[in-house]
């Protein structure tokens, strides 16, 4: 902590600054585009993502960063020292997608705006840390705090954080700050994490399967008399709780009964001893209706998170709202089950940030808009001075 408040005269000069900073990532454009188009075009599926991470450490090596390396978990990072090294801040995104190699990874650029796979989830937020070297560079900042840059692997799904997770036990770095990024959408605020549990619910009809039993009857209707009872589960107003039915997939063809489905899901909540309650109902339901049904019903629950995180009224919220604010973004403030639930549960204050507007996330078909990730780019170099210069530091 710090003896005194954060110079509001700083801060006022770091946002009238940010026009420049949008101008200069604009300059940047075509090293920017090319190393989405480089970075994205690989396939990342979880636990994957090594060919990835390899191309991203070799643009920072080409940037100047030191310690460009990949890890047991996937993780690759690289380190932009600062000026004195006395404090380290840490920016992070996943490397890992949820799409995999069967998927067409090609990215269309066209005068106003970028699609493909995995634009918004998460390739922008790859090439702003691969262009964000050079950006700097443009601009002649020098940092006095150690910039360390991490692709985080094994994020997504059963991966759980387990990369960032790894590389905060084991990193000699002290971390100060943290910020992660998010392709979408500019204007996002994140400081804090909710609780989570993510789980899939398995079925499976064994061959010898008694199909005149009462009750019998194939996978599909089987998952389906599950959700009807998860859909009945009673959900408080307050502490707000939801569950999340993400995807079912079961069968293969028209005419033969399903013999096995998989369903995801997940149960959300501000309250952890609420998500945990709603979640025990879970196995209630897989119990009763794998007696009355006669099939294989399996709950798996892989991954948690905590609540948690810095109030709104924290240094660094404020500045992230002045940031957005200056930018004429409308302001989103949302909490965050990703990377900075990892940060939150080391007590590391941390912010998740989008870089630009565009479409629907986790889709074959995702579209950004090109000009917001200036201001995205520019959001994010004004943040890390912010940091940098003690204006995010609690009294």
């Amino acid at each position: 902590m710090t003896d005194a408040r954060p110079d509001p005269a700083a801060a006022e000069a770091l946002l009238r600054g940010l026009p420049d900073c949008v101008r200069a990532a604009e300059a940047l454009r075509e090293q920017l585009l090319a190393n989405l188009v480089l970075v994205g075009e690989i396939p990342a599926p979880t636990f994957s993502e090594a060919a990835r991470v390899d191309t991203l450490l070799m643009r920072w090596s080409e940037s100047g960063l030191l310690n460009c390396s990949r890890d047991a978990m996937g993780n690759g990072a690289g380190v932009l020292p600062g000026a004195d090294g006395a404090r380290n801040i840490l920016l992070v995104t996943h490397a890992d997608s949820v799409f995999d190699e069967s998927i067409d990874h090609a990215i269309t650029v066209q005068p106003d705006s970028i699609s493909g796979v995995g634009i918004a989830e998460n390739a922008l937020a790859l090439a702003a840390l691969a262009t964000l070297p050079a950006l700097l560079d443009h601009l002649k900042i020098k940092l006095r705090a150690n910039l360390i840059f991490l692709a985080a692997g094994r994020s997504l799904g059963r991966g759980n954080l387990e990369g960032l997770r790894h590389f905060l036990a084991n990193t000699s770095m002290p971390i100060d700050f943290g910020l992660c990024l998010e392709g979408t959408p500019i204007g996002r605020l994140s400081y804090q994490s909710i609780g989570m549990r993510r789980g899939e619910i398995h079925c499976r009809v064994p061959p010898e399967y008694n199909w005149t039993r009462f009750g019998a009857s194939g996978a599909v209707l089987t998952i389906n008399q599950v959700i009807m009872r998860i859909a009945a589960i009673p959900l408080p107003r307050r502490p707000v709780v939801s569950i999340v039915l993400g995807s079912l997939e079961a069968g293969h063809t028209y005419d033969h009964v399903a013999t096995q489905a998989v369903m995801r899901f997940e149960v959300l909540g501000e309250s952890s001893a609420m998500v945990q309650q709603v979640s025990g109902h879970f196995a209630d339901i897989v119990a009763e209706v794998g007696a009355q049904s006669g099939a294989h019903l399996d709950l798996d629950i892989f991954a948690q998170r905590e609540p948690g995180g810095i109030p709104i009224g924290h240094p660094l919220v404020r500045m992230g709202r002045h940031v957005v604010e200056a930018l004429g973004a409308p302001l989103q403030i949302t909490p965050d089950t990703a990377e900075l639930s990892a940060l939150i549960d080391r007590k590391i204050p941390a912010l998740t940030i989008g870089l630009t507007t565009g479409g629907t996330v986790d889709d074959e078909h995702e579209q950004a808009n090109i000009r917001p990730l200036y201001q995205g780019m520019a959001q994010l170099v004004t943040l890390l001075q912010a940091m940098d210069g003690g204006l995010c530091d609690e009294v």
